[in-house]
């Protein structure tokens, strides 16, 4: 399986952010990607108060652009994430993904909501007008089973492994973490989630502007053994990296962490 991670920025303009992202798609399927992924709020620049302003329902024309191309480039898509507004008026950070023929195969709500005060760093509250989300999202492909969560998720440990019991082999997560969390963290935590569920992590983040939020890029992905096996840096670009999905199975089998928990002590589910 060919995998391809697309670090853009979002633009002011939507459709300028659409149409870059529609061309780097377009590359990855001339390089014989099988599945491509973008980064959290591709299409909205990072900021709180652009939520609400950037925001479409299920089903618009970002939503449809995404849908469209992934047919028309015959890949699945994880869609980075991009501002959702229900029908009661909420906004979610939520991620789409698409089968081959462009329709949707799962959906994800980012769960946990990047609310943080780091002194001398980063301040952010994604709280002040995102709604979180609830769900645990697999879906299936050709390739196996995956799962979906968006940046701040990984750093809660459960959600990994309630993915990998629930059949997960690769997780997918789109992200923008920023440049106090990013070298501190940024890699420690997808070598951590990979080897502790013994999956493939696939993490894309957008590339780096030196203005508002700054993100730190280095999209990447970890291998179940816990290596790095790709990694961008800071700027605009595709990773591409060919993924042997058999080698989770041959990791479980010499290394049975999952089928050692000690169920009768503690339990996740």
């Amino acid at each position: 399986m060919k995998l391809a991670l697309i670090q853009i920025a979002a633009c002011a303009e939507k459709e300028d952010s659409l149409q870059l992202a529609e061309k780097y798609l377009h590359d990855a399927r001339k390089e014989g990607a099988d599945i491509a992924m973008l980064p959290e709020m591709f299409c909205c620049p990072y900021k709180t108060e652009n939520f609400p302003l950037y925001a479409e329902e299920e089903g618009g024309a970002c939503w449809a652009r995404m849908s469209q191309a992934a047919k028309e480039n015959q890949m699945y898509l994880v869609a980075g994430s991009m501002p959702e507004r229900d029908r009661e008026g909420r906004i979610y950070n939520t991620c789409y993904v698409f089968d081959t023929e462009g329709r949707q195969i799962a959906k994800h709500r980012k769960m946990h909501l990047f609310d943080i005060d780091v002194k001398g760093g980063q301040y952010f509250r994604e709280s002040e007008t995102l709604t979180a989300g609830n769900d645990v999202t697999v879906f299936d492909t050709e390739f196996g089973r995956f799962g979906a969560m968006i940046c701040y998720d990984i750093r809660f440990p459960e959600l990994a492994r309630l993915m990998a019991l629930r059949g997960a082999t690769m997780i997918f997560v789109p992200a923008a973490f920023n440049m106090t969390t990013g070298p501190a963290h940024w890699e420690l935590s997808f070598r951590a989630r990979a080897l502790d569920n013994q999956v493939f992590m696939a993490g894309c983040s957008q590339a780096r502007r030196n203005e508002g939020y700054i993100s730190y890029g280095n999209s990447i992905v970890t291998s179940p053994w816990g290596d790095v096996i790709g990694r961008l840096d800071e700027k605009e670009g595709m990773l591409l990296t060919e993924i042997d999905m058999k080698e989770t199975d041959r990791i479980r089998e010499e290394l049975p962490f999952l089928k050692q928990r000690r169920t009768d002590i503690y339990t996740l589910e």
